[in-house]
């Protein structure tokens, strides 16, 4: 766990982007901490300053440009060696002026889907995924009886937005799972959605989908077991369960639970705080689960979340 002694540094990020929606990166110069590596341009904020102003000075103390601070996209949690970090980022909904490294740092204008190929410091990894992937995460429920009304379920889910999902079903007996899911595969695929198997690695090698591994299941491996370019994740409960996610090349992990759910009654959840503590270990995206929902989006971003994960509030009835 970080060292909660550790001092404290706030610093603010914009996402700058021109007019082909390129978003401008900044390397670290030599002889900073974590020198050589792109980063999303901004500075620390001083004592006194809100977030907006810091922002505005630093950008043009660093890049001589004038803006207009935008929405909140996701402040980020992170513990380094020497210090805790808080990195808040901003849409930047205007500039004005020439971009350039006045403080002799290298620039470049990234398209948005090479951002991920870039190096960068921890703290702005979770950035890339906010900014790139999905911010809701459906876990399904086991099916009842009908199987089409649960794959007509999962057509309206996909219809409203979902755009990842976690295919679940723990109680249901495996040669009806097995051709269940292939049909669910399907429709997400059609709606252009990722999907995930939960536990089931030959079941997600044999329909071509990603894997969910289950907490107990991060001891089983050495390696990432899953072919490269299919999406891997795990869910996890503590930093422990987090660093061993993050060691097999996890893409995204689930932590929770964050609130008391109707599954676990009379179980406190861990609360924000708890989730943000956790969150600095690691640089990985993740989406925080148990008694959320789409509202709650906002909240978690705050705390340094990718998104929401759920079943029931992301499940049409």
């Amino acid at each position: 766990m970080p060292n909660p002694q550790s001092r404290l540094v706030d610093v603010v990020a914009g996402v700058i982007r021109d007019a082909r929606g390129r978003v401008l990166l900044t390397r670290r110069t030599e002889g900073r901490d974590l020198a050589g590596l792109w980063e999303f341009p901004g500075g620390k904020r001083e004592p006194g300053e809100t977030p907006e102003a810091a922002l505005i000075r630093e950008l043009h103390e660093e890049l001589g440009i004038e803006v207009e601070p935008g929405a909140e996209l996701i402040r980020v949690p992170q513990a380094y060696p020497d210090k805790r970090l808080v990195l808040d980022v901003r849409e930047i909904r205007a500039w004005r002026g020439s971009a350039r490294g006045r403080e002799g740092q290298a620039l470049v204008w990234a398209p948005p889907h090479k951002l991920a190929s870039y190096a960068m410091p921890p703290a702005d990894r979770p950035v890339v995924a906010a900014l790139q992937q999905a911010p809701l995460y459906l876990v399904t429920p086991t099916p009842g009886a009908d199987d089409d009304a649960w794959l007509e379920a999962l057509s309206r889910a996909l219809a409203s937005g979902v755009q990842r999902v976690q295919l679940r079903a723990p109680e249901l007996d495996e040669a009806r799972w097995r051709r269940l899911a292939a049909s669910a595969v399907q429709r997400c695929r059609a709606a252009k959605a990722e999907v995930l198997i939960n536990g089931d690695a030959a079941l997600a090698a044999a329909l071509g989908a990603g894997l969910h591994l289950r907490a107990a299941q991060l001891r089983e491996f050495e390696r990432r077991p899953l072919a490269a370019g299919l999406p891997l994740a795990a869910s996890c409960h503590d930093a422990d369960e987090l660093r061993a996610a993050q060691s097999l090349e996890c893409d995204f992990a689930v932590l929770g639970s964050v609130q008391s759910t109707p599954s676990h009654p009379g179980r406190l959840g861990m609360g924000w705080e708890a989730f943000a503590r956790l969150r600095e270990s690691v640089s990985l995206p993740i989406y925080a689960i148990g008694g959320l929902a789409a509202h709650d989006l906002a909240q978690a971003r705050r705390h340094g979340a990718q998104g929401i994960a759920a079943i029931r509030s992301l499940w049409p009835v």
